[in-house]
């Protein structure tokens, strides 16, 4: 075993390597960029060294400057978590040339998965079945129109370079096609540096399962069984569970099976996923499970793999890439239980998932011992708008389905994060709905559904009644009355905007008043605090000024000053956060003050484009 590892990436991934190459008596070494400067994954390594500013493409994704850190460290191994280079096979050519161990496949390997049409074509050659679809080389707009016409609608654009849900667009009919498709070549060009497409048939009522694969230097392959990632929003998967829900021993033998033949396929080393989409229409049945994609890499959703089977994978990297055999042969490995975990982000579900940003000046996830959270914040850090959104990973494991499910929807019912706005109310709606207590879930479950997973916007009657006796206490005066009971109605600020609440059955009322209380309730957090008539602010939303909602890159300007615009249209495309977000006219009107320019970097509040309502002066 080598002595020494740089981990090439950073938040949880960063701090979930690290804490199990300790254990394993490993020096770590981190790298980190200006913004990550006080960041936990810093504070956990041996050694940190910085690579660069803010910007990933300056830092994370650096490979000169990643090989520089590696060097200069003694490091004997780079291991690259998820995302940034971690399936980028010249950055792991670049890192055996020179003399250091890569913790990872072979540069062929992610090579020969990394284009999803080559992939699609060397499974098909190994007797693995793959979606319908197109994977020519004629990118032309029109010969895709005509393949995806041939095909049969809907059908989804995927990047041939693409992964983790990006560079993906559903299409619904040939109307919308070559809006999708520049959008998807655009966002692809962006995240991968090709902006080359493939299209797939759509699979109506599709669950997306997934199967953890393993191989070592000596053609030892397994596999350590399913996951179902079918909960997913915009191609993203929000929770992830396994075994999958009413996967049978036969199909699980079939689907596994296909799995570890892809694998064999190009002589896989190391952890990998192999992705698969079934038509679940009829239930999850072998015959209708095709090949996706394979992830050379770790993913994000390992973590229910290891409760499932008592394996650490990261350990298993580690000892595979030190030329060590496969710790398990496939007859030890055995499913014990059921295990869910969520993704929790920095967003806010009421603003359309817009990422948040801010201090985390309270972060509690709660401290129960079953419940086992990864992540790379803690409370006092920083979430900036130069990387992924997601701040931990919640994960509950159980005898049975239905105790994981309820230990992880009471584990995030009980989070409190303050000030950033989280989808932990959103996820804990998730887990409660009917059809995903049920085990009936498909990728479509949240578009579906949409307002019925929304969290309150809003503390319960009860919290408000309790929050406003705290602030006011014994020691004032309320409510009294002559010749009649007490009524303690008053006005507050919730979030900083006024309410009534009546707390004439607030129970125990405090002694003496406090200023603010922080309501906490369902997975989210509110600030309430006494009435302040100056703390209001004056105009409203609709007045037609299309606002920044948060930092970020323009990338596309659709529209030009005295255009007539129609309700919906699109305006500006900004990036941020690894995500487009379109900003669309607000009503019918007519642009003017268009201030966007393409490729131009803004912060948030600023405002791009005004929108004049049809026959206003």
């Amino acid at each position: 075993m080598f002595d020494s590892l740089l981990i090439a990436n950073r938040g949880e991934i960063a701090c979930r390597i690290i804490r199990t190459a300790r254990e394993m008596g490993l020096r770590t070494i981190a790298v980190y960029s200006e913004a990550d400067a006080q960041a936990l994954h810093v504070r956990m390594a041996d050694e940190a060294i910085m690579i660069g500013p803010a910007p990933a493409r300056e830092s994370y994704l650096d490979a000169a400057r990643i090989l520089d850190a590696a060097c200069d460290s003694g490091a004997a191994a780079i291991h690259p978590g998820y995302g940034f280079l971690s399936e980028n096979a010249e950055f792991a050519e670049s890192v055996i040339a020179a003399g250091l161990i890569w913790v990872g496949p072979n540069p062929d390997s992610i090579r020969a998965m990394g284009l999803k049409d080559a992939a699609k074509a060397r499974m098909i050659a190994a007797g693995v079945p793959v979606t319908p679809g197109y994977l020519g080389e004629d990118q032309n707009p029109e010969r895709l129109a005509a393949e995806a016409d041939a095909v049969g609608y809907p059908v989804l654009i995927k990047a041939v370079a693409g992964g983790g849900g990006k560079g993906m667009r559903r299409v619904d009919d040939p109307t919308a096609f070559a809006e999708a498709l520049a959008s998807c070549r655009r966002e692809a060009a962006a995240s991968f540096g090709d902006d080359r497409v493939l299209i797939e048939k759509y699979i109506l009522s599709p669950r997306h399962i997934e199967v953890q694969v393993f191989g070592d230097r000596h053609g030892h392959v397994v596999h350590l069984f399913e996951r179902d990632c079918s909960l997913q929003r915009r191609h993203q998967k929000v929770i992830e569970e396994a075994p999958a829900p009413g996967m049978d021993d036969a199909t699980r033998q079939a689907v596994c099976g296909a799995a570890v033949r892809a694998a064999q396929a190009v002589d896989y080393v190391g952890a990998g996923t192999i992705e698969f989409i079934a038509d679940a229409s009829e239930g999850l049945r072998a015959d209708r499970v095709w090949f996706m994609e394979m992830n050379t890499r770790l993913q994000v959703e390992h973590p229910v793999t290891e409760a499932i089977t008592g394996v650490d994978l990261v350990e298993w990297q580690l000892r595979v890439a030190a030329g060590e055999p496969l710790p398990m042969a496939q007859g030890d490995l055995a499913i014990h239980g059921h295990a869910i975990e969520a993704r929790l982000y920095a967003e806010d579900p009421a603003k359309g998932f817009l990422p948040a940003i801010g201090t985390l000046e309270v972060f509690d996830l709660g401290d129960d011992a079953a419940i086992r959270i990864d992540t790379g914040v803690e409370e006092g850090a920083e979430i900036t708008p130069w990387y992924d959104p997601m701040i931990a990973k919640v994960i509950a494991h159980g005898d049975t389905r239905h105790e994981a499910r309820e230990a992880l929807a009471d584990a995030l019912d009980e989070a409190v994060i303050w000030p950033v706005r989280t989808n932990a109310g959103f996820l804990v709606e998730a887990l409660d709905h009917p059809d995903f207590a049920s085990g009936q879930v498909d990728t479509g479950l949240i578009a579906r559904e949409g307002e019925a997973l929304m969290p309150p916007t809003e503390p319960s009657e009860e919290a408000l009644a309790e929050a406003a006796a705290a602030l006011i206490g014994q020691d004032e005066l309320s409510g009294f009355r002559l010749n009649a009971a007490p009524r303690r109605t008053a006005r507050f600020l919730l979030d900083g905007q006024p309410i009534t609440v009546d707390f004439t059955e607030a129970g125990e009322v405090p002694p003496a008043p406090t200023d603010e209380v922080l309501i906490s309730e369902g997975g989210q957090s509110w600030s309430f605090t006494r009435w302040r008539a100056d703390g209001l602010a004056a105009g409203g939303a609709g007045d037609g000024a299309i606002l920044s909602p948060m930092p970020g890159r323009i990338i596309a300007v659709a529209v030009t000053e005295g255009q007539a615009v129609r309700a919906g249209q699109p305006l500006v495309t900004l990036e941020a956060m690894k995500m487009e977000h379109v900003l669309t006219a607000p009503f019918d009107g007519v642009v003017t003050d268009l201030k966007a320019d393409t490729g131009g970097q803004v912060a948030e509040g600023i405002a791009l484009v005004r929108i004049v309502a049809e026959g206003a002066a």
